[in-house]
């Protein structure tokens, strides 16, 4: 059986802590291994991304770092067919899905080695003779905590930008998705020119370690995907030493759909919006906010239309909904299909499936019609296919509800008119909102949350800030000991 390992200090090994074990879930059973790290190893990773951003010239060399990019970008796309695989075998996505999140860690990796040469700052005459030059210079050391629901893109998305900037990385990998992210590393680490200690990576199936991580002194930045309850804990332990956090975390994103909304397309893109990876997507659909004229037309069709998905493991040409990460998910996701009619009408029921698919970790969508806004339908980030679908009256109404969680991550509009999706995306407060789509997400544009779901920003030109200080380097023309 496959093992992963961790990379310490330049070298791939199984390090000091014991095995654990990789779960297919579209069957249940046993499919890779992984290396528990102890806190002595997590202490290496630490100590050696510190010195090689202390002591090494990886912080001064752009060119260095862009060559480093694009090789890495060429490697990872050479290695896609097998890194795929292994996606779809241990998170249970569908090849598509899996195929797609690779593609643009490749795109992700190249937008950032283009800006790796153009980090530039500016220079000031604030007086006659006087001089303010304002440098970007790296942050630091930055941690990178890495979730299991698309680990190669998210694990990309912040270390591209962080090795742009010139910062060392020490990586905190998901245990489900271990080797997925050992085999994304390999693609970095076996370039030649990429010095020692710059890059660092463990996996911790617990959260002691992480926790050292968010401690440490040693840690300048740290770079967190991942629910906000965890989030807030990241924060609280960082406090002390005050570094810099960048975090995304949950979502439950609305899409309002207007009454001139063509049905058959925009139940097509609800669809697709809703279930990306079977729900485990923070910028999700979640909420689906209907007017009152069209409501029970909407709602019987998108029950009709999650009905027809074929349920199956990733790697079957025909599936259109794979598994949950694991069966402890499932049978959480079972339950709160299970207890849905507690809260309203159920349009579609979901659950467990019979026969074969009862072995993964398959649950199959709820559609729930929920009014009440404190119900933890509408409050709680679900992470998986129970969708609930809501009535409003009118556009003001619609914002109303759909503003009425503590998060703020990604919505949607549907609409034929344009100015009145973009009078309705001004209100919402989310750090993203589409058009007529759902979940368009690539390098070039900026992403994070509002509220409770993050800050700092992911992608884009932006998504270098939190990597990167800013210097003030003062002098006047004048000789010293002039006087004026």
């Amino acid at each position: 059986m496959e093992r992963a390992k961790n990379y310490l200090d330049g070298m791939w090994s199984v390090g000091t802590g014991q095995p654990g074990i990789c779960i297919n879930p579209a069957n249940g059973e046993h499919a890779a291994q992984y290396s528990e790290a102890s806190l002595d190893d997590a202490l290496t990773a630490i100590g050696a991304a510190r010195q090689a951003f202390d002591h090494g010239a990886w912080s001064r060399s752009p060119r260095l770092r862009e060559a480093v990019l694009l090789e890495f970008a060429a490697n990872l796309q050479a290695r896609a067919p097998e890194i795929e695989r292994w996606l779809v075998t241990l998170n249970g996505k569908l090849t598509r899905e899996a195929r797609g999140e690779i593609a643009t860690a490749v795109s992700e990796l190249r937008f950032y080695a283009g800006l790796a040469r153009n980090l530039w700052g500016r220079v000031a005459e604030i007086d006659n003779g006087c001089y303010s030059q304002l440098s970007r210079e790296p942050a630091g050391v930055a941690g990178i905590i890495v979730p299991w629901n698309a680990p190669v893109i998210l694990l990309i998305r912040s270390l591209a930008p962080a090795l742009a900037a010139g910062c060392t990385v020490v990586i905190k990998a998901a245990h489900q998705t271990a080797l997925v992210n050992q085999l994304t590393l390999e693609c970095l680490t076996s370039i030649a020119g990429l010095p020692s200690g710059v890059v660092c990576s463990f996996t911790e199936s617990g959260a002691d370690i992480g926790r050292a991580i968010s401690q440490s002194p040693h840690i300048d930045v740290i770079s967190f995907t991942g629910s906000s309850a965890t989030g807030k804990k990241i924060a609280a332990d960082a406090s002390g030493t005050l570094k810099r956090l960048s975090l995304e975390l949950g979502g439950k994103a609305p899409a309002i759909v207007l009454p001139d909304a063509p049905l058959v397309s925009t139940l097509t893109g609800l669809v697709a919006g809703a279930l990306p990876m079977a729900g485990q997507q923070c910028t999700a659909i979640a909420r689906v906010l209907v007017h009152e004229s069209r409501f029970d037309e909407t709602a019987a069709a998108l029950a009709e239309r999650l009905n027809s998905l074929v349920i199956g493991p990733g790697h079957e040409p025909n599936s259109q909904l794979g598994p949950l990460i694991d069966h402890a998910n499932r049978d959480r996701l079972a339950r709160l299909a299970a207890e849905a009619s507690q809260h309203g009408k159920v349009w579609l029921q979901g659950g467990v499936p019979t026969g074969p698919l009862s072995q993964g970790a398959f649950v199959s969508p709820t559609l729930v019609e929920v009014s009440d806004l404190s119900s933890k339908y509408i409050q709680e980030e679900l992470f998986g296919p129970v969708l609930v679908i809501e009535r409003y009256r009118d556009q003001a109404d619609a914002i109303a509800r759909a503003n009425a969680t503590r998060y703020g991550l990604a919505a949607s509009v549907w609409t034929s008119d344009r100015a009145a999706g973009q009078a309705m995306a001004r209100e919402l407060k989310s750090g993203t909102v589409w058009m007529n789509t759902h979940n368009k997400l690539f390098p070039e544009a900026e992403t994070g949350g509002f509220r409770e779901s993050g800050y700092g920003r992911l992608h884009g030109v932006e998504g270098l800030n939190d990597f990167l200080s800013t210097k003030h380097v003062y002098w006047e023309s004048q000789p010293i000991g002039v006087v004026r």
